[in-house]
Protein backbone atom coordinates (compact mmCIF):
# COMPACT_ATOMS: atom_id res chain seq x y z
CA UNK A 1 0.00 0.00 0.00
CA UNK A 2 1.13 3.56 -0.78
CA UNK A 3 -0.42 6.51 1.03
CA UNK A 4 0.71 9.86 -0.39
CA UNK A 5 0.39 13.14 1.51
CA UNK A 6 1.25 16.52 0.04
CA UNK A 7 0.54 20.20 0.56
CA UNK A 8 2.48 23.41 1.32
CA UNK A 9 5.17 23.91 3.96
CA UNK A 10 4.20 24.00 7.61
CA UNK A 11 0.84 22.22 7.38
CA UNK A 12 1.87 19.40 9.70
CA UNK A 13 2.45 16.81 6.99
CA UNK A 14 5.39 15.25 8.81
CA UNK A 15 3.65 14.92 12.18
CA UNK A 16 0.46 13.58 10.62
CA UNK A 17 2.29 11.07 8.45
CA UNK A 18 4.43 9.87 11.38
CA UNK A 19 1.43 9.34 13.62
CA UNK A 20 -0.59 7.64 10.90
CA UNK A 21 2.37 5.42 10.03
CA UNK A 22 2.58 4.22 13.62
CA UNK A 23 -1.17 3.62 13.84
CA UNK A 24 -1.54 1.89 10.47
CA UNK A 25 1.69 -0.13 10.41
CA UNK A 26 3.24 1.79 7.51
CA UNK A 27 6.81 2.95 6.88
CA UNK A 28 7.07 6.74 7.09
CA UNK A 29 8.85 8.46 4.20
CA UNK A 30 9.52 12.20 4.16
CA UNK A 31 10.64 13.51 0.77
CA UNK A 32 11.65 16.80 2.35
CA UNK A 33 14.25 14.96 4.40
CA UNK A 34 15.88 13.68 1.23
CA UNK A 35 16.05 17.19 -0.24
CA UNK A 36 17.36 18.46 3.07
CA UNK A 37 20.05 15.79 2.96
CA UNK A 38 21.25 16.99 -0.45
CA UNK A 39 21.07 20.61 0.73
CA UNK A 40 22.98 19.94 3.94
CA UNK A 41 25.67 17.94 2.15
CA UNK A 42 26.10 20.70 -0.44
CA UNK A 43 26.39 23.43 2.20
CA UNK A 44 28.74 21.25 4.24
CA UNK A 45 30.98 20.94 1.18
CA UNK A 46 30.85 24.66 0.40
CA UNK A 47 28.81 24.20 -2.78
CA UNK A 48 26.46 26.95 -3.94
CA UNK A 49 22.79 26.01 -3.92
CA UNK A 50 22.54 27.80 -7.26
CA UNK A 51 25.00 25.42 -8.94
CA UNK A 52 22.69 22.78 -10.38
CA UNK A 53 25.47 20.65 -11.81
CA UNK A 54 27.42 20.49 -8.56
CA UNK A 55 24.24 19.79 -6.61
CA UNK A 56 23.44 16.90 -8.91
CA UNK A 57 26.87 15.37 -8.25
CA UNK A 58 26.24 15.68 -4.53
CA UNK A 59 22.81 14.10 -4.81
CA UNK A 60 24.09 11.17 -6.83
CA UNK A 61 26.99 10.60 -4.45
CA UNK A 62 24.90 10.24 -1.29
CA UNK A 63 23.68 6.93 0.10
CA UNK A 64 20.23 7.70 1.46
CA UNK A 65 18.39 4.98 3.41
CA UNK A 66 15.75 4.58 6.10
CA UNK A 67 17.30 2.75 9.06
CA UNK A 68 15.26 2.10 12.22
CA UNK A 69 12.73 4.61 10.95
CA UNK A 70 15.28 7.39 10.47
CA UNK A 71 16.86 8.84 7.33
CA UNK A 72 20.60 8.22 7.24
CA UNK A 73 23.08 10.06 5.04
CA UNK A 74 25.96 7.79 4.10
CA UNK A 75 25.01 5.59 7.03
CA UNK A 76 24.81 8.39 9.64
CA UNK A 77 21.58 9.90 11.10
CA UNK A 78 21.64 13.67 10.53
CA UNK A 79 18.31 14.78 11.99
CA UNK A 80 19.67 17.85 13.79
CA UNK A 81 21.75 19.03 10.86
CA UNK A 82 18.90 18.58 8.38
CA UNK A 83 16.60 20.82 10.44
CA UNK A 84 19.09 23.69 10.77
CA UNK A 85 18.11 27.24 9.81
CA UNK A 86 20.68 27.27 6.99
CA UNK A 87 19.09 24.21 5.44
CA UNK A 88 15.61 25.70 6.00
CA UNK A 89 16.59 28.77 4.01
CA UNK A 90 18.14 26.86 1.09
CA UNK A 91 16.18 23.64 0.63
CA UNK A 92 13.42 25.14 -1.56
CA UNK A 93 16.03 26.34 -4.04
CA UNK A 94 17.76 22.95 -4.14
CA UNK A 95 14.48 21.11 -4.63
CA UNK A 96 13.58 23.38 -7.57
CA UNK A 97 16.16 21.67 -9.83
CA UNK A 98 14.39 19.01 -11.95
CA UNK A 99 17.38 16.65 -11.98
CA UNK A 100 17.67 16.80 -8.19
CA UNK A 101 13.99 15.94 -7.95
CA UNK A 102 14.53 12.97 -10.26
CA UNK A 103 17.32 11.66 -8.01
CA UNK A 104 15.21 12.01 -4.86
CA UNK A 105 12.15 10.47 -6.51
CA UNK A 106 14.19 7.43 -7.54
CA UNK A 107 15.18 6.91 -3.89
CA UNK A 108 11.57 7.20 -2.73
CA UNK A 109 10.23 4.79 -5.34
CA UNK A 110 13.01 2.30 -4.63
CA UNK A 111 12.13 2.22 -0.94
CA UNK A 112 8.39 2.11 -1.64
CA UNK A 113 8.85 -0.87 -3.93
CA UNK A 114 9.54 -3.24 -1.06
CA UNK A 115 7.08 -2.25 1.69
CA UNK A 116 3.85 -0.45 2.61
CA UNK A 117 4.50 3.26 3.11
CA UNK A 118 3.05 6.66 3.86
CA UNK A 119 5.07 9.28 1.99
CA UNK A 120 4.77 13.02 2.41
CA UNK A 121 6.09 15.90 0.36
CA UNK A 122 4.93 18.63 -1.96
CA UNK A 123 4.35 16.53 -5.10
CA UNK A 124 3.70 13.08 -3.65
CA UNK A 125 0.23 12.65 -5.14
CA UNK A 126 0.89 14.24 -8.52
CA UNK A 127 4.43 13.26 -9.54
CA UNK A 128 6.16 10.79 -7.23
CA UNK A 129 3.26 8.40 -6.59
CA UNK A 130 0.46 9.36 -9.02
CA UNK A 131 -1.02 5.86 -8.59
CA UNK A 132 -1.00 5.93 -4.78
CA UNK A 133 -3.77 3.96 -3.10
CA UNK A 134 -4.75 6.89 -0.87
CA UNK A 135 -4.03 10.55 -1.64
CA UNK A 136 -4.21 13.35 0.93
CA UNK A 137 -3.72 17.11 0.38
CA UNK A 138 -3.07 18.84 3.70
CA UNK A 139 -3.47 22.62 3.72
CA UNK A 140 -3.55 25.47 6.27
CA UNK A 141 -3.50 29.27 6.27
CA UNK A 142 -0.18 31.09 6.11
CA UNK A 143 -0.66 32.57 9.59
CA UNK A 144 -1.48 29.18 11.07
CA UNK A 145 1.61 27.60 9.53
CA UNK A 146 3.87 30.45 10.66
CA UNK A 147 2.65 30.20 14.26
CA UNK A 148 3.20 26.43 14.28
CA UNK A 149 6.76 26.79 13.06
CA UNK A 150 7.38 29.62 15.55
CA UNK A 151 6.27 27.32 18.37
CA UNK A 152 8.46 24.47 17.10
CA UNK A 153 11.48 26.78 17.19
CA UNK A 154 10.58 28.02 20.69
CA UNK A 155 10.68 31.63 19.53
CA UNK A 156 14.29 31.47 18.32
CA UNK A 157 13.32 33.22 15.07
CA UNK A 158 10.91 36.19 14.83
CA UNK A 159 7.40 35.22 13.75
CA UNK A 160 7.40 37.67 10.85
CA UNK A 161 10.67 36.23 9.53
CA UNK A 162 9.15 32.74 9.60
CA UNK A 163 6.01 34.00 7.86
CA UNK A 164 8.10 35.57 5.09
CA UNK A 165 10.19 32.42 4.66
CA UNK A 166 7.11 30.22 4.34
CA UNK A 167 5.53 32.64 1.85
CA UNK A 168 8.72 32.57 -0.22
CA UNK A 169 8.78 28.77 -0.15
CA UNK A 170 5.14 28.70 -1.23
CA UNK A 171 5.94 30.87 -4.23
CA UNK A 172 8.90 28.69 -5.24
CA UNK A 173 6.87 25.51 -4.79
CA UNK A 174 3.99 26.84 -6.89
CA UNK A 175 6.20 28.01 -9.76
CA UNK A 176 8.65 25.11 -10.12
CA UNK A 177 8.90 23.86 -13.68
CA UNK A 178 8.87 20.28 -12.40
CA UNK A 179 7.06 18.96 -9.33
CA UNK A 180 5.23 22.20 -8.60
CA UNK A 181 2.66 22.22 -5.82
CA UNK A 182 -0.90 21.55 -6.99
CA UNK A 183 -4.00 19.79 -5.77
CA UNK A 184 -4.63 16.37 -7.27
CA UNK A 185 -8.38 16.08 -7.98
CA UNK A 186 -8.33 12.55 -6.53
CA UNK A 187 -6.86 13.69 -3.20
CA UNK A 188 -8.81 14.14 0.01
CA UNK A 189 -8.44 17.86 0.81
CA UNK A 190 -7.98 18.71 4.49
CA UNK A 191 -7.65 22.28 5.81
CA UNK A 192 -5.92 21.84 9.16
CA UNK A 193 -5.93 25.53 10.16
CA UNK A 194 -8.43 24.95 12.94
CA UNK A 195 -8.08 21.21 13.48
CA UNK A 196 -6.05 19.37 16.09
CA UNK A 197 -3.39 16.88 15.09
CA UNK A 198 -5.59 14.03 16.34
CA UNK A 199 -8.50 15.20 14.23
CA UNK A 200 -6.40 15.31 11.06
CA UNK A 201 -4.85 11.91 11.77
CA UNK A 202 -8.28 10.44 12.33
CA UNK A 203 -9.44 11.74 8.94
CA UNK A 204 -6.44 10.19 7.20
CA UNK A 205 -6.85 6.88 9.02
CA UNK A 206 -10.50 6.75 8.03
CA UNK A 207 -9.51 7.26 4.39
CA UNK A 208 -7.03 4.37 4.66
CA UNK A 209 -9.58 2.12 6.35
CA UNK A 210 -12.16 2.97 3.70
CA UNK A 211 -9.69 2.01 0.96
CA UNK A 212 -8.77 -1.24 2.71
CA UNK A 213 -12.42 -2.12 3.22
CA UNK A 214 -13.11 -1.53 -0.46
CA UNK A 215 -10.11 -3.49 -1.74
CA UNK A 216 -9.79 -6.10 1.00
CA UNK A 217 -6.19 -5.03 1.74
CA UNK A 218 -4.73 -5.05 5.26
CA UNK A 219 -2.50 -2.00 4.80
CA UNK A 220 0.42 -3.84 6.40
CA UNK A 221 3.35 -5.87 5.05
Amino acid sequence: MIVAVDGPAGTGKSSVAKNVAAAAGLLYLNSGGFYRAVTWAALDRGISVNDGGALLEVGRSLKLEITDGRLTVDGIPRQKELRSQNVDAAVARVSSFPRIRAVVNSHLRRIAGSMDIIAEGRDMTTVVFPDADVKIYLDASLDSRAHRRFAELCGEIPLETIRQQIAQRDEIDRTKTVGNLKLDPEALYIDSSHLTMDQVCDMVLRAILSHNHTTGETGQS
